[in-house]
């Protein structure tokens, strides 16, 4: 009998993979990245006190009200934008971006280059 590929599991795998490699630091946290069908999610992270700096997402009151449609491109580069925002009043200038097992295209690529627009280095 053959299986079809499990899609969120083959992507919580490669998730694993990369997160072997990148790790974030106080003097540069992790941007991680989550993606729903509806909705797009940014944290920043400590990875060595393991707590989140600051977050964004579509459901932001913030982003709420200006975001027609939580799922497309531009709903997600002003998540980016937002995230970095936050970043930047609390003193964070670099990152290391973690795209969470996703492919950098789309939505992922868009929350990347909102984040970079508004300051963020990586």
């Amino acid at each position: 009998m053959i299986t079809k590929p499990d899609r969120k599991l083959n992507r919580e795998k490669r998730h694993m993979r990369i997160r072997r490699s990148l790790v974030g630091t106080t003097s540069r946290p992790r941007l991680c990245i989550y993606r729903s069908n509806k909705h797009i999610y940014a944290q920043i992270v400590d990875d060595s006190l393991a707590t989140t700096l600051v977050c964004a997402s579509t459901l932001d009151p913030e982003l709420k009200g200006k975001v027609d449609k939580p799922w497309d491109c531009d709903s997600a580069k002003s998540v980016g934008a937002l995230v970095a925002k936050r970043a930047k009043d609390k003193g964070i200038t670099a990152v290391v971006f973690d795209r969470g097992g996703y492919i950098y295209h789309g939505r992922i690529a868009a929350v990347a280059e909102g984040a970079r627009e508004s300051g963020l280095d990586f």
